[in-house]
């Protein structure tokens, strides 16, 4: 079974030297892993969210994934204290500047539970039925609240999404995500602002 993990190891190894300097690192909502299985002569996109260190989530707070070719209305799931809505442009964070292709729909996942206190915890599986397995890099935007004074923090980063292939092929299908995967992804949570993987703004 095949799963990918956005660079996770590395910061993993990192972290028996840097451990100290580095637990205070913080970020908004990241996809931490994704994948794709075949459904019904279609395509489960699979994303993995993870919530860091001294980031906490209120009512409201969302996540995009931008640029979702070939979605299948009706397909998505998601986490108890959820909604899900798509739209072809936005909605978008303030402070962050994805790429939004206007003829391309985008995946939003908004929060709708009690305030969380707790941070670096897996939020859980969300994912989405595309037409398309062939995968390109677009960008994946949220908006979460600071434990550390409740202010807004918004974040940008980027993740895979479908694309229609350019022979009528794909590539291979990975697996589904399986639970030790967020274990993984979270012991390297406290190192994540060094491995560079997204654009913030404070």
């Amino acid at each position: 079974m095949k799963t990918r993990l956005l660079l996770l190891a590395p910061v993993v190894a990192a972290g028996f030297v840097l451990a100290g300097p580095t637990v205070g690192a913080r970020a908004g909502l990241l996809p931490v892993s994704w994948s794709v299985t075949s459904e019904a002569g279609d395509y489960r996109w699979t994303y993995a969210i993870v919530l860091p260190t001294d980031s906490q989530l209120q009512t409201g707070n969302y996540f995009t994934i931008y640029d979702f070719a070939g979605f299948v209305p009706g397909t998505n799931s998601q986490p108890a204290g959820w909604t899900f809505s798509s739209a072809n442009v936005g909605p978008t964070p303030t402070g962050v500047a994805p790429t939004d292709n206007p003829t391309l729909p985008n995946l939003t996942w908004t929060y709708t539970g009690p305030t969380t206190t707790v941070g670096q915890v897996g939020l859980g599986n969300f994912w989405a039925v595309s037409l398309y397995q062939d995968e390109t890099t677009s960008d994946f935007a949220a908006r979460t609240n600071r434990v550390s004074d409740g202010q807004i923090d918004t974040n940008i980063t980027s993740t895979s999404v479908p694309v229609p292939s350019a022979n009528g092929g794909g590539e291979g299908v990975p697996g589904a995500p399986e639970p030790a995967t967020l274990a993984l992804a979270g012991l390297g949570l406290p190192l994540i602002g060094l491995a560079r993987l997204f654009r913030r703004k404070r």
